[in-house]
């Protein structure tokens, strides 16, 4: 099985600072990146974990 290659998007809320991007096509994680330091690499999140935190983002 080929590895997912990563679809990056930034959020429609984003501006000029302080952004990040999300790549959610693999169906087991999904990857965040800091915009200004994409050479950190992305950090990987459970994507049951992060459904919970935009669920949770939305309500505020």
């Amino acid at each position: 099985m080929q590895p997912t290659t990563p679809n990056w998007r930034t959020s429609s809320y984003t501006g000029t600072e302080n952004c990040i991007e999300v790549a959610d096509n693999d169906p087991t994680k999904v990857m965040v990146r800091d915009t200004k330091a994409r050479d950190r690499g992305p950090v990987a999140v459970q994507r049951d974990s992060w459904t919970a935190f935009v669920g949770y983002a939305r309500q505020r």
